[in-house]
């Protein structure tokens, strides 16, 4: 419910580049203009409304930094379980549509093998990986699908690897995952046709780890999920491992294209700026999450369960849907002097992208390994790496929840 301190306009369509036919179409890698406006200007609380099934739900875009951290820490106000009706994707049974005690049971599942320790002893699995991949890019000559032919058999192969899925399957989870994650009308049913087929599969997976454990990441799922229902045991693998080389994948291919087409201090781009300082990768790979990252129309929405007052002083009422915006939050001059400013030395730089809180997405850190080891790998080894067509002919993937290229053509 809107109150005397939030605009009273018509609300605005959501997400922001959603053409007249429903789909979302994001014609590049920079966010809409409206995040850094209602970042800055305002209450920070906007009406918008987008479709889910078929019908129109409103909601409030919050948009201030320590608003949306508040939103994404308190799910004992802000419930992802009660809003998945809110969702243009169904994550029912998964741990993005759980709270409190049951998001924490099944998220225990798995933490421990994602924390910052567990990942970094990855490390040499990762970097031969990623030199298996760029070995096979080599071999193509000197043009490629980066995405297709590096990016994604990279972040795929490590985290079927690491779920312990046969070789010979990992290629199906590409097309499985493209279905599960699109969120227009459009593609509805294929997703849902996704989302059995891959169900199936890994509930054999799981049955078969049980009767003999293969000391993998899905025979731990196997032996600590069997007293939980069918749904969320399939479920669990289905978000690992579609999240797990999806976000990573076109991380990678549209960092590259922003550093390839942008300049920075004095350099043709950042691509040139980071061949002569490759010590600044870190914290450019840290920028670039904050400016443009690949979750594409913000955050899951929450249901507020009680009247509430945010740190800007909004309040909100029992029953409101809250859509938090990290990419909004990342623009909110109270804490990122000149926002929109690519800044490779920028510190303190506590972005919102990878979440906040108990949601706070499980592998960053793995996907943080993985795109640092990829960009820095092309950087030493292809120091002449560039698009293979204009920046501006390259096409974006619509009606997907991870932004992204639908192709990424290079040539060194």
């Amino acid at each position: 419910m809107l109150t005397p301190r939030q605009e009273t306009v018509t609300p605005l369509r959501h997400p922001f580049h959603v053409d007249d036919d429903g789909v979302n179409r994001p014609p590049g890698p920079d966010k809409h203009p409206y995040y850094g406006h209602f970042a800055a200007t305002g209450s920070g609380v906007v009406p918008v409304v987008r479709q889910v099934n078929g019908e129109s739900v409103s909601a409030l875009l919050i948009c201030r930094y320590a608003d949306v951290k508040a939103v994404l820490r308190r799910q004992d106000v802000f419930s992802r379980a009660a809003a998945t009706t809110a969702d243009a994707i169904d994550v029912t049974g998964t741990m993005l549509g759980m709270d409190g005690a049951e998001h924490a049971r099944v998220r225990g599942t798995v933490k421990d093998l994602f924390t910052r320790p567990a990942v970094a002893r990855l490390r040499g699995r990762v970097e031969a990986e990623a030199a298996a991949q760029l070995a096979a890019l080599l071999a193509r000559g000197n043009r490629a699908d980066l995405l297709r032919d590096f990016a994604i058999p990279f972040t795929l192969h490590v985290i079927c690897d690491l779920l312990g899925l046969p070789h010979q399957d990992w290629a199906r989870f590409r097309r499985w995952g493209d279905l599960f994650l699109a969120d227009s009308e459009l593609t509805r049913d294929e997703a849902a046709r996704s989302t059995q087929e891959m169900g199936a599969y890994l509930w054999e997976q799981l049955e078969n780890r049980r009767g003999c454990p293969a000391g993998d990441m899905l025979t731990r799922i196997a032996g600590t999920t069997a007293d939980q229902p069918v749904d969320v045991q399939i479920k669990l693998p289905i978000s690992l491992v579609v999240g797990g080389w999806e976000t990573a994948a076109n991380s990678i291919a549209t960092f590259v294209h922003v550093l390839r087409t942008r300049p920075y201090r004095g350099y043709g781009s950042g691509w040139e700026y980071l061949v002569d300082h490759p010590e600044k990768l870190d914290s450019a790979i840290n920028e670039l999450e904050r400016l443009h990252s690949i979750s594409n129309a913000d955050d899951l929405p929450r249901r507020v369960l009680a009247d509430v007052k945010l740190p800007s002083g909004v309040r909100l009422t029992a029953g409101d849907v809250v859509i938090p915006s990290h990419d909004a939050a990342n623009r909110d001059p109270r804490v990122f002097p000149d926002p929109e400013r690519m800044d490779f030395d920028r510190d303190p730089n506590p972005h919102l992208s990878f979440g906040y809180g108990p949601h706070y997405c499980v592998g960053a850190h793995l996907g943080a390994l993985e795109v640092r080891t990829a960009i820095g790998l092309l950087l030493r080894e292809l120091p002449g790496l560039r698009l293979a067509v204009p920046a501006d002919e390259v096409r974006w993937k619509a009606g997907h929840a991870v932004l992204g290229p639908q192709e990424l053509p290079v040539e060194w």
